[in-house]
């Protein structure tokens, strides 16, 4: 598998050493960028948020626990049934989703790192929008676990921005140059390029391939024929 369309060129990722390309050269490269430090503004503010409340339980861990159990299948979710989403004509409008067509355009240019990472618009949207959804549900949790509900609910806000922030950082990673020593970002950095490469109907995994064993879309890729529109998502 070649890997010049998918991976950003030598010169994209600054080195501090030209010789070699270090996960930290990668690193800096990725935290210079508006949308990881909007994101870690989030993480901060949740931190603070948490340490002010105060009241620390093991209704936290719980916390803690569930959002990671379900981080797998709702990035599954997100990225067949958003990020991939069509459009769709209703009547004489054409509904396409901005989230689709900027995924798209990461598709057709995958060696492009500033359309790796969400936009910094959508990171302002997303940040309010996970803290309400966290919200919504510490009414139901806090039935059940009892405790503080506002001090679990903190507790989930950090974990949330944080897993969203290893998306970004896992995504930028993949995309850039450097490559994989360790077998864990082996394992996502392979699929990922299958699913960019090979088909674009499997393999939707980015932190982890818990989401596609789960939901049957981590086939043996010798078994999957190669897909003509990995590059448009199958929308012109």
């Amino acid at each position: 598998m070649s890997g010049d369309a998918l991976t950003a060129p030598a010169h994209a990722v600054p080195r501090r050493q030209p010789e070699v390309l270090t996960l930290g050269d990668c690193w800096r490269s990725f935290v210079g960028r508006l949308s990881p430090r909007l994101l870690g503004l989030a993480i901060l503010g949740a931190l603070v948020l948490r340490a002010l409340l105060g009241r620390f339980g093991w209704q936290d861990v719980v916390w803690v626990a569930g959002i990671i159990a379900v981080t797998p299948p709702v990035e599954w979710l997100i990225h067949v049934y958003l990020l991939h989403a069509k459009p769709r004509r209703i009547g004489r409008f054409t509904l396409d989703l901005m989230a689709a067509q900027e995924h798209r355009a990461h598709h057709r240019e995958p060696s492009v790192l500033d359309g790796v990472l969400i936009p910094p618009y959508a990171v302002l949207i997303f940040v309010p929008m996970i803290a309400l959804t966290v919200w919504v549900l510490s009414f139901p949790i806090a039935l059940i676990l009892g405790g503080d509900r506002l001090a679990q609910a903190a507790s989930g806000l950090v974990v949330a921005y944080v897993i969203l922030s290893s998306y970004e950082w896992c995504h930028f990673l993949i995309h850039t140059p450097y490559r994989p020593r360790r077998r864990y970002f082996r394992s996502i950095w392979r699929g990922h390029r299958l699913h960019h490469y090979k088909n674009e109907h499997y393999w939707f995994g980015v932190t982890s391939t818990v989401g596609d064993h789960l939901l049957r879309t981590a086939p043996d890729q010798s078994e999957v024929p190669k897909s003509t529109t990995t590059r448009t998502l199958g929308a012109s």
